[in-house]
């Protein structure tokens, strides 16, 4: 018996090749580096590896092979949300880095095997020593994540799945301040997590049951076959709960305000930008190629969900005084206005003709607004701490109109104001809808967007209309790691805004799958 390797295209494998390269090095850096030069080295190294598979990605432009044996589908839209993945991290590396905001020098604690509240935790607190175990373990959730969004097997997507998830839990509780609160919500991520996982493991199973492959494009060639309609459809429901808990969509939401409050704000800014996007990449290739033929099959549970995240993430972020929570309900109801987007297929098995460009569009612009958001977030100080509390925004224009106005414009960008990246994104996804029968869902989604900007023009208007209390809120310095995360993210808000034309042409270009 003779056993055959599978083909593979290395120019396709290069960008998962760059990120992973880097990690292991920055594992092997972590075994044999000294401890004064890591932090610099490891920088440099996750750097490497993000930028290097940013360029990869975009060399690879109108690539649409399928290789590693059917395993892996490097087409446009893979293309495409890799490389917004890599652009994302790259910025999220950067913030990492930031060591001129906190007088202990970083965001992160120094040991994390020590318990929390203890002497040696306490001392720990202002050393200026800083923790370089994130950066690999960074980059393992970020080859994960591009491996994701390019799976063409079930049980591919469930390893990539997994590559992703662990390092997250890990580095969520990583906090250097507020360590319980901290590790209680990496413990939070953690079980769920699990529990997401065991869904769609479970749903993988039935799905092979039902039609005796994990191929895409077997599971499409059995849909509608009539043999094994039962364990198809419920195979598909338990796939679709495991891919929601990662994108954060109620009601499988239920871990996002308490990780997103407890994890070190850069860890919250990567989790929500670059999860997101590798999360809906699993989800449209999932819908569009395994079951796009038979949409009846999916499209009242999406519709449902929608809904359901959309009234949730705007309703309860009203309520919330923790401008982090806050975030974390936001990022609830831009998952049902992304699902809204998901939705504008035509069941023609075009995608081009779909909401699929739109949805491309809509996760990149909310990425990149949404990591700007975070970067302002460590820049404002309360005490010996970041101000994550409402009321210590208050007054903040007076004290620096800069930080003010950049904040302002990110969230009137996740309010949907016009001129911003996220008007132009909502627009693409609602128009998609209407244009494909889903209008009704349209409708919920603009009364949502209407009750989602009170919660963020409240922001502003404390900014702007309010007294700064005596001991706050005061701005730090931001180095130059945070100076050019802004300067980024701030720019592409208002180009995507102004004038998006180009990338909604790539991103059209680019809604392409094979499998």
């Amino acid at each position: 018996m003779s056993i055959e390797a599978p083909d593979l295209s290395l120019a396709a494998l290069t960008p998962l090749l760059f990120v992973f390269g880097a990690a292991c090095t920055g594992v092997l850096v972590e075994a044999f580096g000294p401890r004064e030069s890591r932090h610099p080295v490891q920088v440099t190294v996750a750097l490497v590896g993000t930028l290097g598979g940013l360029v990869s990605t975009l060399l690879l432009a109108g690539t649409a092979e399928v290789t590693a044996g059917g395993a892996l589908a490097v087409d446009g839209a893979a293309v495409f949300l890799q490389a917004t993945i890599a652009g994302l991290a790259a910025l999220s590396v950067l913030m990492f880095a930031e060591r001129n905001l906190d007088p202990a020098r970083s965001a992160f604690v120094v040991s994390a095997a020590v318990p929390a509240g203890s002497p040696r935790d306490r001392e720990l607190l202002t050393v200026q020593r800083v923790q370089t175990e994130v950066y690999p373990l960074t980059l393992f959730a970020v080859g994960g994540m591009m491996l994701f969004v390019a799976a063409n097997d079930l049980l591919v997507m469930f390893i990539a799945l997994e590559v992703l998830s662990l390092p997250l839990y890990l580095i969520s509780g990583l906090a250097r301040r507020r360590r319980l609160l901290s590790q209680e919500a990496a413990v939070k991520y953690f079980l769920l997590g699990a529990f997401a996982s065991a869904f769609f493991l479970y749903g993988l199973a039935l799905v092979y049951g039902a039609t005796g492959s994990v191929r895409l494009a077997d599971v499409r060639s059995a849909v509608g076959g009539g043999d094994g309609e039962v364990l198809l459809v419920l195979g598909l429901a338990l796939l679709v709960v495991g891919l929601l808990f990662k994108a954060s969509v109620a009601p499988f939401h239920t871990w996002t305000p308490d990780v997103y409050q407890g994890a070190p704000t850069p860890v919250t800014a990567f989790m929500a930008a670059c999860t997101k996007v590798a999360a809906f990449g699993a989800i449209l290739r999932l819908l569009y190629v395994a079951f796009g033929p038979e949409e009846w099959t999916w499209r009242p549970l999406v519709y449902g969900v929608a809904i359901v995240s959309m009234v949730v993430g705007a309703v309860l972020g009203l309520t919330q005084t923790d401008l982090k929570r806050m975030l974390a309900y936001s990022s609830v109801a831009h998952a049902g206005f992304l699902l809204t987007g998901v939705l504008g297929y035509p069941g023609t098995g075009d995608p081009a003709g779909s909401g699929l460009p739109a949805t491309m569009f809509y996760l990149l612009a909310y990425g990149l607004t949404t990591l700007g958001a975070f970067a302002v977030l460590t820049l404002v100080r309360s005490g010996d701490g970041e101000a994550t509390h409402l009321s210590q925004w208050a007054g903040l224009a007076q004290r620096s109109p800069l930080t003010a106005a950049v904040m302002s414009l990110f969230l009137l960008a996740l309010a949907g104001i016009p001129l911003t990246s996220g008007f132009t994104g909502k627009f693409a996804v609602f128009r998609a809808a209407i244009e494909n029968g889903a209008w009704p869902l349209a409708l919920v989604a603009l009364l949502a967007s209407a009750v989602a900007a009170f919660f963020y023009l409240r922001v502003i208007v404390l900014m702007y209309f309010s007294e700064p209390a005596a001991d706050g809120p005061t701005v730090g310095v931001p180095g130059l790691p945070t100076t050019i995360v802004l300067a980024v993210t701030a720019a592409a808000t208002l180009v995507l805004g102004v004038v998006p034309g180009s990338v909604l042409g790539l991103a059209d270009q680019a809604a392409i799958f094979v499998g």
